[in-house]
């Protein structure tokens, strides 16, 4: 058991404060996500929890023992050693444990007082079951299977760490911070790296991690699985919520609804005292009048909302008109070498529709995108577009193409049509370029940014066909739900490949499965899929269909059924929310009374509060899972009508 409380914690940038008083517990049995728009400081903030970076002010208690992992976003390059060498150093901490042990056995051989016998064998028991808690003798079986979850392969284990690119260097880091088996465990986009199974992975192991976590993701399906808490910081503030992440998003929207309100009326307010001063500073008579408003403009405290709230309308141009067939692929086949990607595969895909191409990392989800799109040639088979067909692709590889001295916004107004440049500066905000970042020049730009700039360049063309492959990285969640919007109202066909379950989900209209087995297509969205690869496990039999009822009559019998049956439900779920709700607000007052000076400072004080808020964590986990069981149960019921 451990925990890390931050009270009153305050940290500056030059004119701007990150975090303005911040407080925070996480313990054992904490499963937190950081939301905040992006520039927020989550990441400072993470660092500021790992004692990385130290704050202006306030106060950080570590209880004694308590081990914290920190995984940053990026920037960890391992060298000189083969991969199993390099998991082997998670368990550094550990040796240096055997080594205090053997110093300690080394000092009873010659110490003869009884009284000091005592202190040290107290002192190498303690030692001991740290080490037999941490995994340290089952080592082995734990590097082989975390690293396999995160994707690497029996063959990689003695490869040089040199080798592996920087998204691999990230899953080593991740593999390593996880075998640590630390009480508190802090993960800055843990899934940016990881494909879709590798995340499946991620979730099942945190799911079990005995200790407590903080996560940033910009994956919402990932943190509904992982949290049942969200810290929001927002203009340096930080604020908690109880539940998952739609929860919070949920909670979040009602009471954004009033703030946004306040924001418009005070924009309305200022733009209408702007026209006054207008109006009448050059105006002698009315100078003085002028200057008051200017100087009730300057003392007015400006209404901030988040990137979120903010109205965002994008408009990409409508697709050419084509024929009601899109593509037609016949036995499309691929190798490299003696190895078989693609084989014998068969598609015809009609206009509008948006096709998900789903498959384990090495599938050839990649390769098949660059034949569709016509990047890759040497292919077996016949590959045709409909008529009237113009394909567009995005790859990762579009970064490449982003150079030269010209500004973001300079190069943007360039590619788009005429229609669309007055909304130009609009569109880079919702890709995250905002501020003065549209004059940044191509040069300077990282990989990601250049990433997102050529995605908007790709979708600013009139296209009708769109291969899109990883759109969604680099992209914060607003953003994500932004080009999610556009692409759902989107006229033309979309082919896709993604490891954001969400996404997914709510694109794609087919899914195409790819495996060593060959190609299956699946006539439904990817939650669809997901279901039937599901039931395929469970069992190979197909489960019969559910008998429709016969006739009108015996339909509205059945819907009133299910009607009553879902009021019971809502009626069970409030009854647990609002117990929930109790408990957390008592966790909450402990949590504040443990971060009181006077009470972590005295050991007595500071243990009995614990043990009260350490018998409070199980029940808030029952009745959190006993919530969640409630929330599936009330929403299969609904999708039942």
């Amino acid at each position: 058991m451990g925990f890390v409380q931050f009270s009153k914690v305050s940290l500056a940038f030059g004119d701007r404060d990150i975090l303005n008083e911040v407080s925070l517990s996480l313990s054992s049995g904490s499963r937190a996500a950081l939301s905040g728009a992006n520039g927020s400081g989550k990441s400072t903030l993470m660092r500021v929890i790992a004692g990385n970076l130290p704050p202006d002010s306030g106060e950080r208690a570590v209880q004694k023992g308590c081990r914290v992992s920190y995984l940053p976003q990026s920037g960890i390059v391992h060298r000189g050693r083969t991969l199993r060498e390099e998991a082997e150093t998670a368990y550094d901490p550990i040796r240096t444990l055997l080594s205090d042990m053997e110093a300690i056995g080394k000092t009873l051989e010659t110490v003869k007082d009884d009284a000091r016998t005592a202190t040290l064998l107290e002192e190498y028991h303690r030692l001991q079951e740290q080490v037999e808690n941490s995994g340290y003798y089952a080592r082995e079986g734990s590097i082989a299977m975390t690293l396999s979850g995160l994707g690497f392969s029996l063959s990689d284990m003695d490869r040089p760490v040199e080798e592996f690119s920087g998204g691999w260097q990230m899953r080593i880091a991740l593999a390593k911070v996880l075998l640590e088996t630390p009480d508190i465990l802090l993960l800055d986009e843990p899934t940016n790296y990881l494909d879709i199974e590798a995340r499946g992975w991620l979730e099942s192991r945190l799911s079990s991690f005995a200790g407590g976590y903080l996560l940033v993701s910009h994956d919402r399906y990932f943190l509904d699985f992982t949290v049942t808490e969200v810290y929001e910081l927002f203009q340096g503030n930080l604020k908690r919520y109880i539940g998952n992440y739609s929860g919070y998003e949920a909670q979040r929207q009602v009471e954004l609804a009033g703030l946004l309100k306040r924001y418009e009326e005070q924009q309305a307010e200022i733009e209408k005292t702007e026209a006054l001063i207008r109006r009448f500073r050059y105006k002698a008579s009315k100078a003085a009048f002028a200057q008051e408003l200017i100087k009730r403009l300057e003392r007015m405290e400006t209404i901030e909302i988040p990137e979120s709230l903010k109205k965002i309308s994008i408009t990409f141009p409508d697709p050419p008109h084509s024929g009601r067939i899109a593509l037609t692929l016949e036995g499309i086949g691929k190798r490299y070498g003696e190895r078989r990607i693609l084989a014998e595969l068969n598609l015809t895909l009609e206009s509008g529709e948006r096709l998900v191409v789903a498959g384990r990392n090495g599938a050839g989800k990649t390769t098949l995108l660059r034949i569709l799109a016509g990047k890759d040639a040497d292919f077996e088979g016949t590959l045709q577009y409909g008529q009237g067909i113009l394909p567009g692709y995005f790859s990762q590889d579009a970064a490449e193409t982003m150079t030269g001295s010209e500004q973001i916004l300079e190069f943007m107004e360039a590619e788009a049509p005429t229609e669309l440049i007055p909304k130009t500066r609009d569109m880079l905000g919702a890709f995250l370029f905002r501020g003065d970042d549209v004059y940044k020049p191509l040069s300077v730009l990282s990989g990601g940014e250049k990433s997102r700039l050529a995605l908007l360049r790709m979708l600013l063309k009139p296209m009708n066909l769109l291969i899109l492959d990883e759109p969604t990285n680099h992209l914060d969640l607003h953003a994500k739900d932004i080009l999610l919007e556009t692409l759902k109202a989107y006229k033309g066909t979309v082919i896709f490949v993604s490891h954001d379950r969400s996404f997914m989900e709510a694109l794609s209209t087919k899914t195409l499965e790819l495996s060593p087995k060959g190609p299956r297509l699946f006539y439904g969205n990817y939650g669809y899929y997901m279901e039937r690869i599901g039931k395929e496990t469970e069992s190979p039999a197909e489960a019969p269909p559910k008998p429709a009822p016969s006739d009108a009559a015996q339909r509205r019998t059945a819907d009133k059924q299910r009607q009553t049956i879902i009021r019971r439900l809502e009626r069970q779920e409030t009854e647990i929310l609002e117990a929930l709700a109790k408990l957390e607000a008592e966790k909450t007052g402990l949590e504040s009374e443990l971060s009181k000076p006077e009470v972590y400072g005295n050991r007595e004080k500071a243990r009995s509060v614990q043990a009260r808020l350490d018998a409070l964590t199980p029940r808030i986990e029952t009745k959190t899972a006993e919530w969640e069981a409630k929330a599936e149960e009330l929403e299969a019921a609904r999708l039942c009508l």
